[in-house]
């Protein structure tokens, strides 16, 4: 069984590598993001919460992330493993993660604020499917039409200068200290996010002693 946490800034690509992974090793993508999108798609309680949270440029608190990542755990649906991301959010989270569930890797998608910054505000919604496009690798073959439903295309309502430069402060104030207990205990592997898909994955299968890579 292998069982990997995954950390990165957003638009760091995080959901693309834990997807390659789980498709060849039968491991469960267990993503905090999707379990939320999920949410505010439904228009659940939470997922209202949720969306006020995320218009405001702010993170989820890190109590209810504990309380949904538990829930989902316990689901053991994870025969051979799992790869989470969005997950521990602060460092008590990282030290009950380490001691309930016996990590053998933290992969860690280095990449620069600065580029943060381009993928994030190049990021676009179809309004009326939902379908996610990025204006730098996904563009659509009809500019601000979606190919699948040609609805409108629009910027996320939280994805602004300011609330954007609000996650990235929050997201080094509380994950910097969650790399750094992880390194201390030797499990992280820092892969630069910048190359491409295909060769980040790559890098990272080499990193922790995977089978190689065979792209799609």
């Amino acid at each position: 069984m292998r069982k990997y946490v995954i950390i990165g800034a957003q638009g760091s690509g995080k959901g693309t590598q834990s997807r390659l992974l789980v498709r060849d090793l039968d491991l469960v993508h267990i993503s905090v993001g999707d379990i939320f999108r999920w949410h505010v798609q439904h228009h659940t309680k939470l997922g209202a919460q949720v969306r006020r949270t995320m218009s405001a440029g702010e993170l989820v608190g890190d109590d209810l992330v504990e309380s949904i990542v538990r829930e989902r755990l316990a689901q053991h649906d994870w025969n051979y493993g799992f790869v989470i991301d969005g997950f521990p959010r602060n460092a008590r989270q990282a030290e009950f993660f380490l001691e309930s569930y016996d990590i053998d890797g933290v992969i860690h998608l280095d990449l620069p604020d600065s580029e943060v910054r381009r993928r994030v505000l190049a990021r676009r919604l179809c309004a009326r499917c939902g379908m996610d496009y990025n204006l730098i690798a996904h563009r659509p073959e009809v500019e601000g039409r979606c190919d699948v439903c040609g609805g409108e295309l629009v910027s996320r309502e939280d994805d602004t200068e300011e609330a954007l430069a609000e996650r990235l402060r929050l997201y080094h104030e509380k994950t910097d200290p969650i790399i750094e207990l992880f390194g201390r205990k030797e499990f992280v592997f820092t892969i630069d996010a910048r190359s491409d898909v295909h060769t980040i994955q790559q890098e990272i299968r080499t990193r922790l002693g995977l089978p190689d890579y065979t792209r799609p």
